[in-house]
């Protein structure tokens, strides 16, 4: 028989997913160009040049097994090197190659560190907004997920519901820093208050409290802002990281889990990493590309299209009267609804062909969430269509 956990999953899609076959549909329709669709994270800037010569040069010259084998179940040795010597240099760390487990994008890195530090029966806190599949992510592992509401005035973390809520059933956090959905970054203020937290509560609980760093958006940020690196707060920290956003690379599912040196076992998460990897069939990501994304590791492509983008959505909708957090980062942008009910509000939008994704899967009612890694010049478009659908319908 068929197992009726992921048959009752049919039912449940992603609510971006459909919005996106929406989009794709109504595209072949009247042509995408005249669809604004602002549902999928998916990166629109082409790759560097050097990305691309590296797997030229990859395929011209080196032996064929190399390229195309299987790789070691942890990883390429010399592949963890460069991941390692770039985040110490970059982030004052300590990291060796044994510290880095190569993963398939973010989302493998965060399925493989919850298993790290889980049992069934344990409980896992994020922060609203949240990623929806995190749902997954942590309820699959027999973990359960619990969600800490959200800090409105500026989408950092609330302290006083994290307090209440952190009990000591909690095995670990999940954070998403710079956030998808809201674009917020989390301040070293925060980050210094949530490591004094989370040590003090580890000595009250006697266990370890484990920090799942979510980073795919990192180098993603605007206005000069620095991105605290999470590790460098908290000792039990695995950093997951993809190099989807950064290199434009999501099709190609590439990224890692760096267990902070100074965690618990710190020198055997990677390797624990692939015995998960032995249960769900992981089975690391392709050498090629392992390879490629190791003589790129500090380089990203040209992101300023991002910040454009959200400059010019931010002033529009804050001019039509959105409250909206201007985004630190990330390619998402999440204003609060014109109405109580999101899912209405966005109806509404679809049939002016802007394709908006309500809040409540992320955890939080009444927003909306725009992803604008789409063109420069179709954002700007989309404006005048914006503004018509809040006259016609809000004014």
């Amino acid at each position: 028989m068929v197992n009726g956990q992921y048959k009752k999953m049919l039912e449940e899609k992603s609510i971006i997913r459909q919005l996106s076959e929406f989009a794709a549909d109504r595209g072949r329709q009247i042509g995408y160009e005249n669809v604004f669709d602002f549902s999928l994270g998916n990166p629109s800037v082409p790759v560097p040049e050097k990305f691309t010569e590296v797997m030229v040069e990859l395929l011209k010259n080196r032996n064929s097994m190399e390229l195309h084998g299987y790789s070691p179940s942890l990883g390429i040795a010399s592949v963890k090197e460069k991941i390692a010597d770039s985040l110490n240099r970059r982030f004052g760390m300590n990291y060796t190659g044994n510290h880095i487990f190569p993963t398939t994008g973010a989302a493998g890195a965060v399925a493989h560190a919850l298993r790290c530090v889980t049992s069934p029966g344990d409980e896992v806190l994020t922060f609203a907004p949240y990623f929806p599949e995190y749902n997954l992510y942590v309820n699959m592992t027999g973990a359960q997920l619990k969600v800490v509401p959200a800090n409105t005035q500026n989408f950092q973390i609330n302290f006083e519901k994290l307090e209440e809520m952190l009990t000591k059933k909690v095995a670990a956090l999940l954070i998403n820093t710079p956030n998808n959905p809201s674009g917020a970054v989390y301040s070293e203020e925060t980050l210094k208050e949530l490591s004094d937290l989370l040590s003090r509560k580890q000595k009250e609980y006697g266990h370890d409290i484990f920090l799942i760093s979510d980073e795919p958006y990192r180098e993603i940020v605007f206005g000069g802002l620095e991105v605290p690196y999470v590790s460098k707060y908290y000792d039990n920290t695995l950093s997951c990281y993809s190099y989807s956003k950064s290199l434009s690379l999501p099709g190609e599912r590439i990224g890692y889990v760096a267990a902070n040196p100074k965690c618990r076992d710190a020198e055997l998460i990677s390797a624990i990493c692939g015995q998960i990897s032995r249960g769900i069939g992981h089975n690391c990501p392709p050498s090629i590309i392992q390879l490629a994304v190791a003589e790129v590791v500090d380089q990203t492509s040209d992101m300023s299209v991002y910040e454009e983008n959200m400059n010019l959505l931010y002033d529009e909708l804050t001019s039509l009267g959105f409250s909206c957090i201007k985004p630190g980062g990330t390619f998402y942008i999440f204003p609060k609804a014109l109405e109580e009910n999101e899912e209405a509000f966005c109806r509404k939008a679809l049939a002016y062909d802007l394709v908006l994704v309500p809040s409540g899967s992320f955890g939080m009612p009444g927003y909306f969430r725009m992803a604008y890694c789409i063109d420069t010049e179709k954002v700007k478009r989309s404006l005048p269509v914006i503004h018509r659908f809040v006259r016609e319908n809000y004014q």
